[in-house]
């Protein structure tokens, strides 16, 4: 293990905490709520955040997703491709994660995070010069694309705890 794969577990943990918090105690209700008919709920982001996660991850490990290799899309029973992971999403999609529980949300997070935190944890200080998509210049290296994850899943777990407290104050 590397020191930069430690400070990465640690970022991934904090993602995770935050995703627990925020998650814990709200019912499929509040998980779907949003504060107007074109934000995001704590259910969509969570998901979006996690799907990300596991996409991104499991391309860099050159392993199969999560979401992929396990029953995940049929526990959802979303409407989207298998692939999907959120991007470009309409607020009526978002609206679909509409019937989804805390318990599956953070049941798919928590595979998603323990599979990341045991790929980072075969990393040696080397492995992060790697590129894994030369569809950009500069091109991206293993570092800057979970560096990347790891920027976009804080935000999107702190725009999830926000639309908690938002909706706990109406």
């Amino acid at each position: 293990m590397s020191v930069s794969g430690d400070l990465l577990i640690d970022a991934f943990d904090r993602i995770s905490e935050v995703v627990h918090d925020t998650v814990e105690g709200l019912g499929p209700e509040d998980l779907a709520a949003r504060p107007d008919d074109g934000a995001n709920s704590v259910a969509w982001l969570v998901w979006h955040l996690t799907r990300i996660q596991d996409d991104h991850v499991a391309d860099a490990a050159g392993s199969e997703q999560v979401w992929l290799e396990g029953d995940w899309a049929e526990r959802f029973g979303l409407p989207f491709k298998p692939g999907a992971t959120g991007y470009g999403h309409s607020p009526r999609d978002v609206a679909a994660l509409g019937d989804v529980s805390g318990e599956l949300l953070v049941e798919y997070h928590d595979a998603v995070h323990d599979r990341t935190v045991a790929y980072l944890a075969t990393l040696k200080d080397a492995d992060y010069a790697r590129v894994v998509d030369d569809a950009w210049t500069p091109a991206v290296t293993l570092g800057v694309r979970l560096v990347s994850v790891v920027s976009d899943d804080l935000q999107h777990a702190g725009q999830a705890a926000f639309v908690r407290g938002f909706l706990e104050r109406q």
